[in-house]
Parts: C-alpha cells; sequence; structure tokens
C-alpha cells in the first residue's frame, strides 16, 4: 500500500483544479488512522470563510473524482472542513499566507531556553527558518527545529 504521505499528495493533485473551479483554496490534505478508521481529511478555505454549504460542495465536488480515480486502496471516511480560526502551519503556502498573523512556535527542544515562543509571522527565508518577530525583533528559528506552527487567536 502506498505511504499516507504519497496518497494525500495524489489526492492533491487529483481535487485541486476542483477547488479551484468552486472558487476555494486546497488548504490541506491529510490520509490518517484515528483509531480503527482511516480518515482523508480535506480542508478548504478562501478570503470570505468556509460555510458548511462549501464544505458540502466540495464534498459532492470531488466524491465522483475520488472514486474514478481510486487513489485509496482501503475503505476510508471522506472529511471535508475548514482549517478554522487557530491553524497550524505546516507548508511553505500556509506561512505565505499567514504573514502578520499572531503565532505560537513549539520546537522538539529548547531554543534558547524556550520550549515555546509567541509573536508575528515575518515569513520565511530560503535557509528553510520560520521568521518570526518576537518583542519587536525577527528571530529566525530552524523548520526541523519547530514541532508545531500554529496561528493563535486571542479572544
Amino acid at each position: 500500500m502506498a505511504t499516507a504521505k504519497n496518497i494525500a499528495e495524489t489526492v492533491r493533485e487529483l481535487i485541486t483544479p476542483v477547488a479551484e473551479e468552486l472558487g476555494l483554496l486546497l488548504w490541506d490534505v491529510e490520509f490518517l488512522k484515528e483509531g480503527a478508521r482511516r480518515v482523508l481529511r480535506v480542508t478548504i478555505d478562501n478570503d470570505e470563510g468556509i460555510t458548511i454549504d462549501d464544505c458540502e460542495r466540495m464534498h459532492r465536488a470531488i466524491d465522483p473524482v475520488l472514486d474514478e480515480a481510486d487513489p485509496i486502496d482501503v475503505s476510508y471516511d471522506l472529511e471535508v472542513s475548514s482549517p478554522g480560526i487557530e491553524r497550524d502551519l505546516r507548508t511553505d503556502m500556509h506561512i505565505d499566507l499567514s504573514v502578520g498573523e499572531a503565532v505560537e512556535v513549539r520546537f522538539f527542544a529548547p531554543v534558547n531556553g524556550q520550549k515555546t515562543v509567541n509573536g508575528i509571522l515575518v515569513g520565511r527565508d530560503e535557509a528553510d527558518h520560520v521568521l518570526v518577530e518576537v518583542d519587536g525583533e525577527v528571530c529566525a528559528f530552524a523548520r526541523s527545529a519547530v514541532a508545531k506552527l500554529q496561528t493563535v487567536f486571542e479572544f
């Protein structure tokens, strides 16, 4: 069986044109094992925000595409959702689209004595660093050291 990452990439290639046709941004595709079940999680977004109707339209539009291509050889549940207010930033696209947002950076091991840093996302650089403004200073964190990068919403 193909790896979960390969399945997600194959599905991404198949459904990106469908999302674009619907005026949606394909934020993420994940193929996960949750307990005893397998889940294909498709996350969509757009500038106006995502409604339940958007999720339903996307689900109905990609169902026949996935059935015809049949990229997954096990039974799975298809979930279509929005990325939510607090979003995991896992790809270059996620980072680029979230510049200026408040973020939390969690590290695998402490960096400068800290396991977590909060600041404003400035972007990324060619050396594969995440750039975050912390207390008025732009800090560069190696992406390989970052366990999780997530937008934060202050209520």
